[in-house]
């Protein structure tokens, strides 16, 4: 592994960056003490080194971690990005430079710091894109369905692929308010479907027919409820309050 260095490194937050940031790394054999997003608030007293996104260094890298390492070594670190882990970027790096090290036998080493820190984020980014599969409510909104959803984890890039086979046929977006980033899908001569960012979205107000199924679905999820048996604890357990907001039985 490189040794520590007294160095920050600053990136604009991309995966194809941040596998530029272990090129540099890499190379340099240092370690870096930080890596932050260009945007970032330059609050660090060390020196500052911005890493360029190269697209095909970022593609050598991957294809190393592949063939060095294991294939699923590579996976894992893809979903890794999309965690909210605490320090990410640097434990990622940690992580692939152990993998150089041990090659595939990395995932098993659950007892080092740096593989128990990123299974316990993919368990998390797992669960959580399990959740917002089952609770994101879509909405009409003339001529298009639409949903939010606020997760921790950017879990957007691994629900859409359910919901573009599911509603093939539909026109629909999907925007996550807590990352700016959203998937718009396209029905047509040739169905497609791409992301976007916005830092925030408005959305036409429903329509009446839209409210009335709305509201009908209220009353529904209302009366199959069992007077008699109702468990607020056990349906927190279920079904988590923060995803509440967004979910259509619980506007009143």
């Amino acid at each position: 592994m490189p040794d520590g260095t007294d160095i920050v490194y600053r990136y604009d937050g991309s995966y194809q960056g941040f596998l530029c940031c272990v090129a540099e790394s890499c190379n340099e054999k240092k370690m870096p003490q930080a890596i932050q997003l260009l945007d970032e608030p330059q609050g660090s007293l060390f020196p500052l080194r911005a890493i360029e996104t190269r697209p095909g260094l970022a593609a050598q890298v991957e294809r190393s971690i592949t063939e060095r390492v294991s294939p699923e070594v590579k996976d894992m670190v893809r979903r890794g990005f999309l965690t909210c882990m605490e320090e990410k970027e640097l434990n990622l790096l940690r992580f692939i430079l152990l993998g150089y090290r041990y090659g595939a036998q990395v995932i098993g080493l659950s007892t080092n710091d740096v593989v128990h820190r990123l299974d316990k984020a993919l368990l998390y980014l797992k669960n959580e894109a399990h959740y917002s599969l089952e609770f994101l409510r879509f909405a009409e909104c003339g001529g298009f369905l639409a949903a939010m959803l606020t997760p921790n984890n950017w879990v957007l890039p691994l629900i859409v692929g359910h919901f573009c086979e599911r509603l093939n046929t539909e026109n629909f977006l999907i925007y996550d308010k807590n990352h700016g980033m959203g998937f718009v899908h396209r029905t047509g001569a040739r169905e497609r479907g791409e992301f976007f960012y916005a830092e925030a979205l408005e959305l036409p107000e429903p329509t009446e027919e839209e409210e009335r199924y709305q509201e009908l679905w209220r009353r529904f999820y209302d009366t199959i409820a069992v007077e008699g048996r109702i468990n607020p604890k056990l349906r927190r357990g279920n079904m988590p309050m923060r995803y509440w907001e967004n979910m259509t039985e619980f506007q009143r």
